[in-house]
């Protein structure tokens, strides 16, 4: 589907979006737009660039100092450009056509996958980052800002997996943010989703999704917009004992 010059999703995306827990789009912006955003992102992960110690972290751990998953929490907050873009304007309303008219924006992260070396984002959900103690009716919008293939990490979902209740996580490594699925027999047939530059998925919080390691020379760039309806007390609060102390402070 394109979005920049059609509906942004129609019945058939829309049934198969709430029947897989995914969605996959040909076209969230143009190539061209997505391209010209790579210098300002490659400027947020250079040292100096001025980004917070709290919003840059890394998910997979660095034990021998290079980084391996390095990401950057609210990037739209150090280059406010990423907000005026034909991508934001599109995602929000895909957000709201998948979601309803309450949807809002909840933020944007950032993953730069190191050429060569960038490791695999491992099998989650994202809802396993979030308030246990809240209900929560979200998505994600993965973009790349160039071609993503199985060689440098595109998107892979389990189909039908949103349906799940959130599973047991463990920390990817003691010393990262990541978080790693700590039984993955539920990826039974999972669904490989590569994507021209300009092109994005769309994921529900509980989806089972994967990224795999980056092979090739070149970084793979990975733009997130999120959106979420407000969410509501539990009756009955769940614990979700990976977490990191400080997530909740």
């Amino acid at each position: 589907m394109t979005v920049h010059d059609a509906a942004p999703v129609n019945d058939v995306q829309r049934e198969a979006y709430l029947r897989d827990g995914f969605l996959v789009l040909e076209s969230l912006t143009s190539a061209a737009e997505a391209a010209s955003l790579q210098d300002v992102y490659d400027r947020l992960f250079e040292p100096g660039s001025g980004i917070a110690e709290r919003d840059h972290l890394e998910l997979a751990g660095d034990p021998d100092g290079a980084p391996l998953l390095p990401q950057i929490l609210s990037p739209d907050s150090y280059a406010t450009e990423l907000r005026e873009t034909e991508a934001y304007r599109n995602a929000a309303l895909v957000a709201r056509s998948l979601l309803g008219p309450e949807a809002v924006p909840t933020g944007m992260h950032a993953i730069r996958k190191p050429a060569h070396h960038g490791v695999e984002t491992p099998w989650h959900q994202d809802e396993a980052y979030w308030d246990p103690a809240r209900r929560h009716r979200a998505l994600s919008i993965w973009m790349p800002l160039q071609e993503a293939t199985e060689d440098n990490g595109c998107m892979e979902f389990q189909p039908g997996s949103h349906r799940l209740p959130v599973l047991e996580h463990r920390l990817i490594h003691p010393d990262a943010h990541g978080l790693v699925l700590a039984d993955t027999g539920a990826v039974t047939g999972p669904v490989v989703c590569p994507l021209q530059p300009g092109g994005a998925t769309v994921h529900d919080a509980r989806t089972l999704h994967y990224a795999g390691p980056n092979a090739t020379s070149e970084p793979r760039r990975a733009l997130i917009m999120s959106f979420a309806c407000p969410s509501e007390p539990l009756d009955e609060p769940r614990s979700f004992p990976w977490q990191r102390p400080e997530w909740s402070s």
